[in-house]
């Protein structure tokens, strides 16, 4: 049965529920992961989810809070490795590539120096066998995709579509993902405004993933956020892209508190009417 384990469903600001972004979608078995922000491989592991049960990792932007656990997921993957798994694929917009190299590559990666120990230490390599790898311990290989608007990758039984959102651009480039699969499809928005690209991501989706940052009657005390979403920004989006469950992360601190929270959730509900889910850490979602 398809699954989203929501890993983080926060922003840079931790809060008592949620930090950083990182989704893991289960697709017929295959394990694929959306960004990955503070915390995200210890979170996964306390999820039942190992680092090693991930080939693809994509990555929606560049911000912190979406990519700060990027040279510890890549570590662990590799020190708990046996050998055996395929290469780990990432998918992010530039300069994904420049900048896994300055964490992971012979000439200029910054953790490359863990990887000659652990390949070469005898140390080391006892404890790759005695996990069952066998013979020399191969260093890792990494294949990085700079990706744009379209077709991003395919899997066993799914295919993958980014659209270019609106949120910190020129800076940053920003993308959300359609996971279209054999049992359904799974949209993801990222963090941006609303805007039309959003729609047509999440077009007759089963499963929307939507920030929702704020609500609307606090926007004017929010300046500086007017490139990610409100609750009835979300909702409206939702409602006329016609996806069957919505649900919403990215919510930052002050929608910890009951009464915003619920006001939040009413704002929402008034305008679509599906079912929807108020995202935190470690939940999950059956999508079928």
């Amino acid at each position: 049965m398809p699954r989203l384990k929501i890993v983080g469903a926060g922003t840079p600001q931790r809060t008592p529920n949620r930090w950083g972004t990182c989704f893991l979608l289960d697709i017929s078995g295959e394990w694929i992961m959306i960004d990955c922000g503070p915390a995200s491989t210890y979170k996964m592991y306390r999820m039942d989810v190992s680092p090693n049960d991930i080939d693809h990792l994509f990555f929606t932007h560049l911000h912190s809070d979406h990519i700060a656990d990027y040279p510890c997921f890549l570590m662990t993957r590799f020190d708990q490795s046996i050998g055996l798994e395929p290469d780990l694929r990432v998918f992010g917009p530039p300069p994904i590539k420049d900048l896994t190299e300055r964490i992971w590559s012979k000439t200029h990666g910054a953790f490359w120096y863990d990887v000659v120990a652990r390949t070469k230490h005898p140390m080391s390599v006892h404890a790759y066998h005695n996990r069952g790898g066998s013979g020399d311990r191969p260093e890792p290989t990494i294949h990085v995709t700079e990706y744009g608007e379209g077709k991003v990758a395919s899997g066993k039984t799914w295919d993958c579509y980014a659209r270019e959102v609106k949120h910190a651009q020129p800076y940053i480039n920003c993308f959300g993902f359609r996971f279209e699969t054999e049992e359904g499809v799974v949209a993801f928005s990222g963090d941006t405004a609303p805007t039309q690209s959003v729609i047509d991501l999440a077009r007759d989706a089963d499963l929307f993933v939507q920030e929702v940052v704020h609500r609307e009657e606090t926007i004017e005390k929010l300046p500086s956020r007017i490139s990610e979403t409100g609750s009835v920004g979300a909702a409206k989006m939702a409602a006329e892209a016609g996806v069957k469950r919505l649900v919403i992360n990215h919510q930052i601190v002050r929608l910890e508190a009951l009464d915003e929270m619920a006001l939040a959730i009413k704002d929402i509900s008034d305008i679509y009417s599906g079912p929807l889910y108020w995202a935190q850490d470690f939940t999950e979602i059956d999508w079928s």
